[in-house]
């Protein structure tokens, strides 16, 4: 079998890819404690290599979560969920049996909307279903990657608005009326920003496809038929299955996504049964434009 040198690089961790496009578990960390500096190097590395990491059984307070997510910049309170009772910066994701529809079951990138988008999101599993309510996550270095060439200068010159108003949540009042109590901020919705199409990762410093079907309003100068031709043809690319990765979680799990390199999508699939994360999201960098080579 033959070597995967990627994995080479990482002398501080293990790590374990979950798909050949996105996805990686990283073994050997106890998140109760402080990183090392080495290990945070690595850890960072593998989130640019692979958009979204994961450490299981991490038995780790709110204030252990907050402590490792701030190793990685400065926290965005989030202004939509309620937060966890004694920590501001930790957004409630939860969703009670009786409760229909998944938050976010539609594929995103969080934060896209923000003149400065959001870097990453933490999650820590702290109550899950005995079945259903996975979580999607799909690559968009590899989803760039397999364009055509001809479509690749294309968008390379492009730029795209995106807007939290775009969201069922938002779009539809009668979807909108079911998340209400999950999402008080729905509210303060009715932020744009314009971003290029495809960016260059700061981390990995690859070319990124930088849209996302649930924040992404059009193209910016083309007009609404064209930009939806464009845009569903890139929705539908990325999300073949050679792009996806399925999580499954277990309670213990904590994952790390970077909103610039993923998107990701939660099944609704849990009616029933109580789901419980808790999110803190990582403020990010102003975005770059890759280039034609």
């Amino acid at each position: 079998m033959q070597a995967d040198t990627a994995l080479e690089a990482f002398q501080h961790i293990d790590v374990a890819r979950m798909s050949p496009s996105v996805g990686a578990e990283i073994h050997g960390i106890d998140l109760s404690q402080p990183l090392k500096d080495e290990q945070f190097q690595d850890i960072r590395a593998a989130l640019g290599l692979f958009g979204v990491i994961f450490l299981r059984d991490q038995d780790i307070s709110p204030a252990d979560q907050l402590r490792f997510a701030k190793s990685f910049g400065d926290i965005n309170i989030n202004r939509f969920f309620h937060p966890v009772e004694g920590y501001p910066e930790i957004a409630n994701v939860q969703r009670q049996p009786d409760e229909r529809g998944a938050t976010g079951w539609y594929w995103h990138t969080d934060h896209s909307y923000d003149q400065v988008p959001a870097m990453g999101s933490v999650f820590a599993a702290r109550e899950i279903p005995p079945v259903g309510g996975d979580t999607l996550f799909a690559g968009m270095t590899a989803a760039y990657d397999a364009l055509s060439e001809g479509l690749k200068q294309v968008l390379e010159g492009l730029e795209a608005w995106h807007a939290d108003t775009v969201c069922p949540e938002v779009a539809d009042p009668r979807i909108g009326a079911e998340f209400n109590d999950r999402l008080p901020g729905l509210e303060t919705a009715g932020v744009r920003a314009k971003h290029p199409v495809v960016i260059r990762h700061p981390i990995s410093g690859r070319k990124v496809l930088y849209v996302n079907s649930g924040f992404t309003e059009g193209i910016d100068g083309w007009n609404r038929a064209e930009s939806k031709a464009l845009l569903d043809y890139l929705f539908d690319h990325a999300t073949q299955p050679q792009f996806t990765y399925r999580h499954r979680w277990r309670e213990g799990d904590v994952a790390f996504w970077d909103n610039r390199a993923t998107w990701h999508c939660a099944l609704d699939d849990c009616f029933g049964y109580k789901r419980v994360l808790h999110r803190i999201t990582i403020e990010g960098e102003p975005l770059r434009a890759a280039r034609a080579d």
